[in-house]
């Protein structure tokens, strides 16, 4: 019976199919060797035909692009399988009847075949035309390893997407690299590099002699030189034992020793010495002859600074001899920060430990620490298992108890960065290493929204103990009503669970519970607890913003909805509902706010004495005098030309320390540069380099129009009415949605950061004084000396070619090399590179042999040559780029 029962199964199979039904497992392993590829055939979709409104799209911009699957296997025609992938830009439509694409939470999306679908012949392609919202103008748009998955099958990744070289299956770009008709950004290729890079000439030796980074208040320099040939002698009074350490790693990096009769370096710390600008945290005074260098700090901070200027100066190849100096320092602003995101992608302890390196000795001294989001939750809090064991944890499980659904190209597997976590011993750890480098350490825990893995990982603890017979010990630490079925999605795509309910005790005790047993790891690490992030950002249905109007009552320009099927978050929970009737909140839209002001009670009670927050997240609060904490700080992200040159001046109007985290200046996930082969996000600007960074003007916030363009590179115009009490600092982020790796990591952090600890530290002589009423505008005013913003650069740019990249190899950072510009000549070759030092080749057989590029004497070629740069160490080099004998303008955008 047994056995006629699976013939029969047998039969019903060829049947529904038309052949012998093959396995699950068999299903998956052949798609999983499918090619695929991923063609964008139009990001103006709009324009061409495709009503993008009706579709829903944000602002009625969509694009088209096309899905390849080529089956290198036999005739394929089983219904049973899908196919999983991380789509960023939500499909709307998809143009082919026997596919249908399913959008299932954040990015993650299904692509399964419909009653239609009529198999796929050996050999034989098929293309899945979509339209998606949005547009995609960066290969990293287009997320890696999409997997296969039939009933119980083992889930696969294929093959053919399983790289984080995204060029294997995402076709060029070509054309469709501008997100509209206005668009005027340029598009970097060799010869419009060249001409970007023309004007920043390399300079001597003797031009970057004695120059201190970050640029001090004061240098004189001294006709002779120091020879550290010998090594050093330290005698360093002031510094904590576990600060002297970290100056003997940061030397021996530097390729001196310590000896009994080397070069004599002093510290001692006075206060009482300094006066003026020089009266604050991290002034110090340096005094350096041929025979001997002294530093006198202001504090500790201000010590360990000028021992930080001394190692500066060691070129970073030959004789290690610097210039004898006095200098005068102190730091612009209080806070100096980078921001790390290792939710979204986690990075390694020891990724971490090599920035908190380099953020020392680049003299900044606030590591601001992203350790949740919906993606991931990445430190072990005590008694809490399921934060780590669920909440830290990618796999393919629909049902999300073991894990959280993949995500951002991790596949169905927790064997990348989609997973990971810092245990209690690991966190510690790394508060010590950032203590003994001056560095204060500032952990986020995102919340009220961006917080689905801690909700879902408290639904798995929930689970476990109802199953256990614990219902009290359950809801404890319960972070959703049950009530509530509202209708909302977050910014990145995410339904409900993305938001943690501020309305209910479980909630308040989780964060209670979490900031007590983060506060005892840093006190265990030597560095109280000082301040408490919050979070507080983008919680709002994206589908209620600007960009959607509701269909009956259609908005040109936007995306068309059915507002009557939308909620705000909580909308439908009966405790928030109650909450609201009760008076304690005004509305809905107020509970965010309500929630920070609840946190800094508990924040307050912990003896904390500063919350910090993203702006938007403390909107409805009328004055930082509301909080418990004496101080709250907000990191301000408003894009500027979309009027955060105005904006900003209300929080410091409201008591609050504004640290400027501009994203068209400050994000350091968005691209290097206009070219669909870099890496980010860019909904604030196309590109962020070192220069545009170093031109960045952070405390009079209006200058900027005048000397850099909006997100479609156009002039804009900025001026503001309103006082503006000043900067209390400034703050780098590196989100992680695109940056899976600790080597992407690195490219998307250097050497960028080193342009932000400049601006951090130096006002530079071009940065002009806010004044109210002031109109900036590109293109017409001309108020900013830009010949000594160019020189200024001009002379950084030198440092870091010559100098600064070199002391990356030797700590072994995987930085991004500027790529060369080039153009040919009447048939001659011409190099050059933004930051001059870096070494540049050529190729005249495609690669296949590399000759080095002598400015002095520039090669005549013909045909065809490829162009690179290269580590001076040899060990790394830049992508690779081809143009030809004719001066290369494909694509090249127009003037303004």
């Amino acid at each position: 019976m047994f056995k006629l029962s699976l013939i029969a199964l047998s039969l019903l199979g060829v049947a529904a199919t038309g052949h012998a039904s093959l396995s699950d497992q068999q299903v998956v392993n052949q798609i999983s060797n499918f090619g695929v590829t991923y063609q964008v055939n139009d990001n103006q979709a709009a324009l061409h035909g495709t009503d993008c409104a009706a579709l829903g799209a944000d602002y009625a911009a969509c694009n088209r692009a096309t899905i390849t699957l080529t089956n290198y296997g036999p005739a394929l025609n089983s219904r049973h399988w899908a196919i999983y992938m991380s789509n960023v830009h939500q499909t709307l439509r998809v143009d082919n009847e026997q596919f249908k694409m399913t959008h299932l939470v954040g990015d993650l999306t299904r692509l399964e075949p419909t009653e239609e679908f009529t198999g796929i012949g050996a050999g034989e392609s098929v293309q899945i035309p979509i339209v998606n919202e949005y547009w995609q103008l960066f290969i990293t748009d287009v997320m890696p390893r999409w997997y296969v998955t039939a009933g119980d099958a083992t889930p696969k990744i294929i093959a053919s997407t399983n790289h984080e070289d995204l060029s294997r299956f995402v076709l060029p770009l070509g054309d469709h690299w501008r997100r509209s008709d206005d668009d005027h950004n340029i598009l970097m290729q060799p010869v419009s590099r060249f001409d970007k890079n023309s004007d920043v000439l390399p300079l001597p030796a003797s031009a970057l002699r004695g120059q201190v980074t970050p640029t001090p208040l004061e240098v004189k320099l001294r006709p002779q030189d120091a020879d550290l040939s010998r090594g050093v002698r330290l005698t360093l009074n002031g510094l904590s034992s576990e600060t002297v350490e970290a100056v003997k790693q940061r030397l021996t990096l530097s390729g001196l020793k310590e000896t009994p009769d080397g070069f004599a370096i002093t510290t001692q710390v006075k206060p009482g010495h300094f006066s003026g600008n020089q009266a604050k945290s991290g002034a110090y005074d340096l005094d350096i002859t041929p025979r001997r260098a002294s530093i006198t700090g202001y504090d500790a901070a201000g010590a360990f600074y000028g021992l930080m200027s001394i190692l500066s100066l060691i070129p970073g190849e030959g004789m290690p001899r610097i210039a004898a100096l006095e200098a005068h320092d102190a730091p612009r602003f209080a806070y100096r920060g980078a921001f790390l995101d290792v939710a979204r992608n986690f990075h390694s302890k020891q990724a971490v430990m090599r920035l908190l390196d380099q953020m020392a000795a680049w003299k900044m001294n606030r590591f601001h620490f992203h350790l949740s989001d919906d993606e991931g939750w990445r430190i072990e809090i005590p008694g809490l298992p399921e934060l780590t064991e669920v909440g830290a944890k990618r796999c393919h499980d629909l049902t999300e108890q073991r894990c959280l659904l993949p995500q951002l190209g991790s596949g169905p597997f927790s064997d990348n960065n989609g997973s990971g976590y810092f245990s209690r011993a690991d966190y510690i750890a790394i508060v010590k290493y950032a203590q003994a480098r001056h560095i204060q350490v500032i952990p986020e825990i995102d919340m009220p929204a961006h917080a689905r893995a801690a909700v879902i990982a408290m639904e798995a603890r929930y689970q476990r103990l109802m199953k256990e017979g614990e219902p009290e010990q359950a809801s404890a630490y319960r972070l959703i009503d049950p009530t509530d079925d509202s209708n909302t999605t977050s910014v990145q795509l995410y339904d409900r669970t993305s938001y943690l309910n501020p309305c209910i005790e479980g909630s308040q005790r989780f964060v209670d519970k979490v900031i007590g047993e983060i506060q005892a790891m840093h006190q265990e690490a030597g560095q109280p607890l000082g301040i408490w992030h919050f979070g507080g950002d983008e919680a709002k249905n994206i589908r209620l913003g600007a960009g959607y109007s509701d269909k009956g009552d259609p908005k040109p320009g936007t995306g068309l909805r059915d507002w009557s099927r939308e909620d705000l978050p909580w909308a439908k929970s009966q405790v928030c509902q109650a909450l609201v009737k009760s008076g304690k909140v005004e509305d809905l839209a107020h509970l965010p706010s309500y929630f920070a002001l609840t946190v800094s009670d508990i924040v307050n009670r912990h003896g904390i004495g500063k919350m910090q927050a993203w702006q938007d997240g403390l909107k409805d609060v009328s004055h930082a005098s509301d909080f418990a904490t004496p101080r709250v700080a907000v990191n301000f992200w408003d894009t500027l030309y979309w009027g955060g040159y105005d904006s900003a001046s209300d929080w410091s109007q409201k008591g609050y320390d504004v640290v400027i985290s501009s994203p068209d200046y400050l994000y350091l996930d968005f691209p290097y540069e206009v070219n669909p082969l870099e890496r980010g996000y860019y909904w604030g600007t196309r590109f962020n380099d070192e220069r545009k960074i170093f031109g960045f003007a952070p405390d009079n916030l209006p200058q900027n129009a005048e000397t850099s363009v909006d997100r479609d590179g156009n002039f804009f115009s900025a001026k503001s009415e309103k006082p503006w009490a000043g900067a209390y600092g400034i703050s780098a982020q590196l989100w992680s949605e695109t940056v899976r790796t600790d080597a992407q990591m690195e490219y998307m952090l250097y050497p960028r950061l080193f342009a932000v600890a400049e601006r951090s530290w130096h006002r530079a002589s071009w940065e002009r004084d806010y004044q109210a009423g002031e109109a900036y505008a590109g293109g017409s005013t001309q108020l900013v000396d830009q010949q000594a913003r160019l020189h200024e650069w001009q002379r950084f740019a030198n440092l870091l070619g010559q100098r600064e990249l070199m002391k990356l190899d030797k700590a072994g950072i995987g930085y991004r090399l500027p790529l060369p510009g080039a153009k040919i000549v009447n048939g001659v070759l011409l190099m050059n590179v933004a930051l001059p030092g870096v070494a540049l080749e050529y190729s005249l057989d495609n690669g296949a042999a590399w000759q080095r590029y002598d400015v002095r004497r520039p090669p005549q070629v013909s045909g065809s040559v490829s162009v690179r740069s290269v580590s001076r160490d040899g060990q790394r080099s830049s992508r690779v780029e081809t143009l030809q004998k004719a001066a290369n303008l494909l694509n090249k955008a127009p003037a303004h």
